[in-house]
């Protein structure tokens, strides 16, 4: 993973719960846990989990705040995005990675929560980017771009990937060194974590691959990952055959330019979109806005 001392000098922050969660006072409240800033643009937060909820790794959820006043009625409204829960199905807690947008209407707000602040968290988790919506395959491709990483830090961690496939490849192209820092951990966890060798098989994680770049600030791997699929330069670093309907699968999140793009790639190589009601080779997570 490429570092250097711009990276190095980024200052991470995380703040953990000091006391135990106060009763709710929003509509469907979960209480954050822990918050961890990564760079001056993304931070990741964990919440306490709905006992009812139940989800399939790659899933999202609504979550927010409430609005300010009204002015003239002095009723407040939720302000809800989506997000993709970036824990796995089997925790105890929900995990989530998010951008800091000054002028956001949710995130200028949500960057500012500490452990012990509620959130709001409405429980009818949906999505693209399932198991289920994929044929079985030898390879999965998981592509993502900035926060679009969020549903494959739930997938990786699940068991069900390592059952299903032989090879797991995570790519995972940022503008900065320093917006890869989330993923870098994540592999480094999965890698060493006893937890997940002692339920998923010693050795599991050696089907997974990590292919971080940068598109604007200097590392060992400069390229959109479009460019260097196009190329053939990720297979070569890879040492994997390129990709064929009839062996590799793939998960897209990423900005709009980007699914759109890898979207048309996947289909010019013979792979088909899917869909929970109809699996195929592809999906694309169509509510994802990085």
């Amino acid at each position: 993973m490429p570092t250097n001392n711009k990276t190095e000098l980024i200052p991470v922050t995380e703040t953990k719960a000091a006391k135990a969660p106060k009763a709710p006072a929003l509509p469907d409240a979960q209480t954050v846990t822990f918050v961890k800033h990564w760079t001056d643009r993304l931070f990741s937060f964990r919440v306490t989990r709905p006992a009812s909820l139940r989800f399939r790794s790659g899933e999202f959820v609504m979550i927010g705040l409430m609005d300010d006043p009204d002015p003239n009625t002095g009723k407040q409204k939720p302000l809800l995005r989506a997000y993709s829960i970036a824990s796995p199905s089997w925790d105890e807690e929900l995990e989530f990675y998010s951008i800091k947008v000054q002028d956001g209407p949710l995130t200028s707000r949500l960057q500012h929560i500490q452990p012990g602040d509620e959130i709001i968290l409405r429980p009818k988790p949906v999505g693209t980017l399932v198991h289920d919506a994929l044929l079985p395959g030898h390879r999965v491709w998981f592509f993502a771009t900035g926060t679009g990483i969020a549903p494959f830090a739930s997938l990786l961690r699940d068991p069900q990937t390592y059952e299903d496939y032989d090879e797991v490849i995570l790519t995972h192209t940022c503008r900065e060194v320093g917006e890869l820092q989330y993923g870098k951990e994540l592999i480094e966890n999965i890698r060493t974590d006893e937890m997940l060798a002692e339920l998923m098989g010693e050795g599991f994680h050696e089907k997974l691959k990590y292919y971080p770049t940068t598109t604007r600030e200097e590392s060992p791997k400069m390229g959109r990952i479009t460019d260097l699929l196009r190329s053939g330069e990720v297979y070569t670093d890879l040492g994997v055959e390129p990709i064929k309907p009839e062996t590799d699968r793939a998960m897209i999140c990423g900005n709009l330019a980007f699914n759109l793009e890898l979207k048309e790639m996947l289909e010019e190589m013979g792979l088909e979109e899917g869909a929970n009601s109809d699996p195929k080779q592809y999906v694309v997570e169509k509510a994802f806005l990085d």
